[in-house]
């Protein structure tokens, strides 16, 4: 039977990221929920959750034997499996009395298995379509792997919160939800397998021994670097989520705190409600317009826009904390704004990564930029609970803010082609 080269892209794209996407938010975003539940401090909480973007920040060592052994294909099939043994894993160690550290190697399992997948998949999306497609697909790409991250906050965390008013404890309430998202990954799996398409460019690499695989890693790295204006790049991508990085650690933590603490004292289903719903709706219209605009007029011309629409809704934070309203129509109104400014802005940032790694080792130099992007999150992430806990939400709010500047002050530097990201 003839394998199919090609499929169409709906068919494939929206699930591939949608399952790229969730891992991700439940290791660094829904982790942080579950902690924050469990009694974890939010200095340990920021500290010891920021370290699992380590495996996203050292992918790129190996990227290279990713784009060399086997297939694109051949990856995301057996990681999304391994995510899904992971989150199991999570689900068994939380009713126990050392749940903190069992569960966090699990998460390191999963982490490690995800940033593997990205590594696949984002090659597999440049492989598998054109340059006008990806231009065009960039935004649905990025809208399901957003709506995965909402979804995981959304649906995930209204189930945690059900179970968390039905269950005997809230450890066993999450251990529940945990075994729900693992049965999802198995359908997962079981859905790429029949349905991923077999391009005629992603093909297994053959007789190839360790000493050409180190061969090509060291043309790999030395060829980004060569790059002309890489340093200004790197910085870039380095410092551009500066703010985001820190917000991302204690907004959740934010809403679930008590009033005296400075929070807005949500529920755990209101957490959920509150970005499951509303913040769905405005990430999802945010990036398709993103990527709309973007094929029409090309990423020069919609850069600063993008920009503006990355940071400044986060201004909405420092409204939230100064009065500490628990109007959820309020709330959620709030988190509309931050929300679609997010996906509309991070079209930017992801199209100005594939431009970068454009080249003959573009999956590999894709990799590349998303490791400096993680320790741009990492780093930042790791210090946002201390910094929290000795000044409160508020003035934590406006040090974030104070934290976009560089990214404003970097952007005017960028060397973009008028061209790219138009649509053929």
């Amino acid at each position: 039977m003839n394998k199919p080269t090609s499929r169409n892209p709906w068919a494939w794209i929206p699930s591939l990221y949608f399952a790229e996407g969730l891992p991700y938010v439940l290791v660094m975003t829904v982790s942080v929920i579950m902690y924050k539940r469990l009694d974890i401090s939010n200095t340990d909480i920021a500290l010891y959750t920021s370290w699992l973007y380590l495996p996203w920040v050292f992918k790129p060592f190996w990227s290279p034997f990713v784009d060399i052994l086997r297939t694109k294909r051949f990856w995301i099939i057996c990681m999304q499996l391994i995510v899904g043994a992971a989150l199991a894993g999570v689900a068994f160690t939380l009713p126990g009395s050392s749940f903190f550290k069992y569960s966090l190697a699990f998460f390191w399992l999963m982490a490690f298995s995800s940033a593997t997948h990205d590594i696949a998949a984002d090659g597999f999306y440049m492989l598998g379509l054109s340059q006008g497609d990806q231009s065009f697909f960039v935004g649905i790409r990025n809208t399901f792997y957003r709506f995965a991250m909402l979804a995981g906050q959304g649906p995930l965390v209204i189930l945690a919160g059900y179970l968390e008013n039905n269950s005997e404890s809230i450890s066993s309430a999450w251990s529940m939800a945990f075994f729900a998202f693992s049965s999802l990954f198995v359908a997962f799996f079981l859905y790429h397998l029949l349905l991923l398409p077999y391009p005629a460019s992603d093909t297994k690499r053959e007789n190839k021994d360790f000493g050409d695989i180190l061969k090509n890693f060291g043309e790999t790295i030395v060829s980004f670097f060569q790059k002309k204006g890489i340093g200004l790049a790197i910085v870039f991508l380095l410092v551009f989520r500066l703010g985001e990085a820190q917000l991302a650690k204690l907004a959740s933590p934010f809403m679930l705190d008590a009033l005296e603490k400075g929070g807005l004292g949500l529920s755990t289903s209101d957490i959920g409600f509150v970005y499951g719903t509303a913040g769905i709706i405005a990430l999802t219209l945010g990036g398709i317009v993103g990527g709309i605009v973007v094929s029409r007029h090309g990423l020069k011309r919609w850069l600063w826009p993008m920009v503006f629409a990355m940071n400044l809704p986060n201004l909405v934070y420092i409204f939230l904390a100064l009065v500490q309203t628990q109007n959820l129509a309020i709330i959620s109104t709030s988190v509309v704004v931050e929300q679609f400014g997010y996906g509309f802005g991070f079209t930017a940032y992801m199209l100005y990564m594939i431009q970068l790694a454009d080249g003959k080792h573009k999956t590999a130099h894709y990799a590349l930029c998303t490791g400096f992007m993680a320790l741009g999150m990492m780093l930042p992430g790791m210090i946002s609970g201390w910094i929290e806990d000795q000044v409160g939400y508020l003035y934590f709010f406006i040090w974030v803010m104070i934290c976009t500047l560089p990214g404003f002050m970097i952007a005017p530097y960028l060397k973009i082609d008028p061209e790219f990201g138009k649509k053929n």
